[in-house]
């Protein structure tokens, strides 16, 4: 059974800083392409960042230079390192994992961002 669990959501002040993790299970981590997105309240879900199995990063334009994501294959885990956040960064945040034939989607870790 594949399960992608979401933590490090909450409440934070604008400028603040959150770092949130995704443990996965049941699937082979490492050959993984990783990414977290968002959902705000009333919005469609949209891409955050992902990261490649061979590491190689891309960025929604929104939030380059202040968002960062990272794996570490041997705890099965991606990251989202989030500083200077901001209420548009508000939302749920989702981590997906794709391969060429399957794709995954945690259940969601709350953000709220008060300015």
């Amino acid at each position: 059974q594949v399960q992608l669990v979401e933590s490090g959501g909450g409440l934070v002040q604008a400028g603040g800083s959150l770092r949130l993790s995704c443990v996965a299970s049941g699937i082979l981590f490492r050959i993984y392409a990783m990414a977290w997105y968002r959902q705000a309240p009333g919005k469609q879900r949209e891409l955050v960042a992902a990261i490649t199995s061979g590491g190689s990063t891309n960025y929604a334009d929104s939030v380059k230079g202040r968002f960062w994501i990272s794996r570490d294959n041997a705890k099965n885990t991606v990251y989202l390192q989030m500083n200077s956040l901001n209420a548009e960064d508000t939302g749920i945040y989702y981590c997906n994992a794709g391969s060429d034939r399957y794709r995954y989607w945690g259940q969601g870790t709350q953000v709220t961002v008060s300015s």
